[in-house]
């Protein structure tokens, strides 16, 4: 198995699918990432080189994109903001109803038993 930002990426996959596992990378920019490095499409991770892993982590790196833990947190951050400053989105997440608008007279079951 290859680790890459917290992520177990699976052998068995192209390099293109196997980058989407890690949060924050999804189609577009695995896509760039495979471009960027001239990777064909087909490669699998099993074949990947030490070499080439390490050319993926410094191109993440050097395009400064916010991924993994870090994103979580800021996604957190946001939420928490929201709630302590009682906005009308954050009171509906404190309460477990739909946050954008959806109706709640029949729906919203899914929302109320998720968040709670």
């Amino acid at each position: 198995m290859v680790y890459l930002l917290e992520s177990k990426l699976p052998e068995n996959k192209s390099v293109v699918f196997a980058l989407q596992y890690i949060y924050g990378v999804g189609k577009t920019r695995a896509v760039l990432i495979c471009k960027k490095l001239g990777f064909s499409t087909n490669l699998k991770v099993k074949n990947l080189s030490e070499n080439q892993i390490v050319q993926i982590l410094s191109l993440i790196n050097s395009l400064n994109l916010v991924l993994a833990h870090d994103l979580k947190k800021l996604k957190a951050g946001l939420t928490k903001n929201l709630v302590s400053i009682k906005s009308y989105r954050g009171l509906r997440r404190v309460r477990g109803l739909p946050v954008r608008g959806q109706r709640t007279h029949t729906n919203a079951r899914t929302a109320r038993r998720v968040r709670k």
